[in-house]
């Protein structure tokens, strides 16, 4: 029987090294120089109830070192005065466009609707999107972005993080998510199978967006307005990642636990939609993830071959150092890694209740 529970233990182990090895494919990925045409760039942004989040950060894009871009502003039915923060920042800047959203009996509070009304009032067919709540590390980001609009990529993914508060363990256990989220998403694109993006920072196409017919396939789920539109729309051919320093943006992250744990529910209620090998891919990462801490608990617990067991344990850690720092180094992250074991096994666990709960009750609003 010790035998048998050391075999699967290896196996699982085994499976575990080859999710992070092909991770290598971002994490030890260089930058690479690409011709810059400066391509004119509509940015949209979708904003509810934002009014203190644009004030804060619109001017940081609005201070974009560019030649030639817009910005697109969304007020999707908000209740606060939004509309007002915008139609001020329009009187300075008449780079800024209004879109004002009404609230729709067929499409009340659904942000892809909001969305399509922005996209279809931007004058420029390259899209930059980004949150409200969020602002470009650099006066750089849409020249890096739009950089990677190269003949054929008509998709550009980009990394969307969060501010850091130091000393808050919530705030670590969120951004260590978001990297961990980032680098399988970008790993996935460089293999040639990309399968998600971040609204906070994402680029496409509108003609991209016309061929597919914008969301209208998935336009009956409240979220999913970035990862599941990457989802159906990115290929090996049409998808870029961009990781440059200057191209990264940064949200303002929840503050307590149970804000965070909603918006998390919605984001994994979204990943049923996604395709078939995505979702096999995806759910065998969490299973083996946690195959590996439960026999490896069950070996040490009866004391079979703990030495060996010990041995993985190492080998899987060194390995998964590797992936986390090198990918932290490009992305800024590094703080967050140092406690990448403990917030792995914490995150195992959540992702299980976030899981249960997604099957009793689904959320319905994107705000």
């Amino acid at each position: 029987m010790g035998t048998i529970l050391l075999v699967f233990f290896i196996f699982v182990s085994l499976v575990n090294l080859i999710y992070f090895f092909s991770f290598f494919s971002f994490s030890t990925s260089g930058l690479k120089n690409k011709l810059h045409p400066e391509l004119p760039v509509s940015v949209i942004i979708c904003a509810k109830n934002e009014e203190e989040n644009l004030k804060n950060f619109l001017p940081s894009i609005l201070e974009q070192n560019y030649p030639e871009f817009e910005v697109i502003v969304i007020n999707d039915a908000s209740s606060d005065n939004t509309l007002e923060v915008i139609e001020e920042f329009q009187k300075i800047d008449p780079r800024i466009r209004i879109v004002d959203v009404q609230n729709n009996e067929a499409f009340w509070a659904n942000k892809k609707y909001a969305l399509t009304l922005g996209i279809k009032k931007a004058k420029n067919q390259h899209l930059l999107f980004t949150d409200a709540d969020c602002a470009p590390q650099s006066k750089n980001w849409i020249k890096e972005m739009s950089r990677n609009f190269q003949p054929g990529n008509t998709i550009v993914l980009g990394y969307g993080g969060y501010f850091q508060h130091s000393g808050s363990f919530l705030n670590k256990l969120i951004r260590f998510e978001t990297l961990l989220t980032a680098i399988q998403y970008f790993s996935y694109a460089r293999l040639g199978s990309p399968y998600m993006g971040v609204g906070r920072n994402l680029a496409y196409t509108s003609s991209q967006f016309y061929e597919l017919k914008g969301f209208a396939n998935h336009l009956h789920l409240r979220s999913g307005d970035d990862d599941l539109f990457v989802n159906e729309a990115a290929t090996a051919e049409n998808t870029a990642i961009c990781f440059h320093p200057d191209s990264i943006t940064r949200s303002v992250p929840k503050n307590n636990f149970s804000e965070w744990f909603h918006q998390k529910k919605r984001h994994v209620s979204v990943a049923g939609n996604y395709k078939t090998k995505h979702k096999i891919l995806l759910s065998a990462f969490y299973i083996f993830r946690v195959l590996f801490w439960l026999l490896f608990a069950a070996l040490l617990i009866l004391q079979v071959y703990p030495k060996i067991a010990l041995s993985i344990l190492g080998i899987k850690l060194i390995t998964e150092a590797f992936v986390y720092f090198k990918a932290a180094d490009k992305l800024n992250e590094k703080d967050v890694v140092w406690l990448f074991p403990f917030l792995d096994l914490f995150l195992i666990f959540l992702q299980l209740v976030i899981f249960i709960s997604n099957l009793i009750s689904k959320p319905k609003h994107w705000k």
